[in-house]
């Protein structure tokens, strides 16, 4: 009787699995815009999204993004002029079940002018972030579990941090070595970092556990 039960209720789940996998969420292409001087702080927290940021070539901030009706984002502008991204599930737990969707709608584009932010901070998981040549004017925080962190010649005012798990950091900062202070944190993996340097009137913070560090002064 009791392997009878067991047998049924597998059964259940099974057919909530098969429910729950062959469910297709349709995604579209979305956008949002604004004006360079309106904005002056980016913060992106999504999870298992590809995040690519690039120089604006118009002077806006804009995001090119995939959404369903089962994933979506909220995006707002405060009077202060900090722009927020935040990744929103409306899914029931077998909707979790299954492939993730391509990785062309788990993809967000962030186009920012260059020079004109005093902060940003992006975080994701299971995915990479890719910072290419940018000036921020105060501070860069980026943050992924599960993938990758990667930045080329970003020029930073006052602060820069970056962490992972599960992947590497590796990119360059626009300045000498002696322009920071340095505190590093590796775990399970390899640094051409010191764990601590003092001076600068600039900070670089670095976390990566199971991973490697490589970050360059140019």
């Amino acid at each position: 009787m009791k392997k009878l039960l067991f047998c049924m209720a597998a059964c259940a789940v099974l057919a909530l699995c098969m429910t729950g996998c062959s469910s297709q969420q349709t995604f579209e292409e979305g956008s949002y815009s604004s004006a360079g001087e309106e904005v002056r702080a980016v913060t992106v927290d999504v999870s298992d999204r590809e995040v690519l940021i690039g120089v604006s070539a118009d002077g806006q901030v804009r995001i090119e993004y995939s959404e369903s009706e089962k994933e979506y984002y909220d995006i707002s502008l405060s009077e202060e002029g900090e722009l927020t991204m935040t990744l929103v599930l409306d899914k029931q737990w077998t909707d979790f079940i299954g492939t993730k969707p391509a990785i062309e709608d788990r993809t967000i584009r962030l186009y920012l002018p260059d020079g004109l932010l005093s902060s940003l901070k992006v975080t994701t998981t299971n995915e990479e972030i890719v910072l290419s040549p940018l000036s921020v004017a105060g501070s860069v925080a980026l943050d992924s579990n599960g993938g990758d962190v990667r930045f080329d010649s970003v020029l930073v005012g006052a602060e820069a941090s970056f962490a992972a798990k599960n992947g590497n950091i590796v990119g360059s900062l626009v300045g000498g070595w002696d322009d920071f202070s340095i505190s590093c944190t590796v775990k399970k993996g390899e640094s051409n970092l010191p764990e601590s340097k003092p001076g600068g009137e600039k900070s670089l913070a670095v976390d990566c556990n199971n991973g490697d560090v490589a970050i360059e002064f140019v």
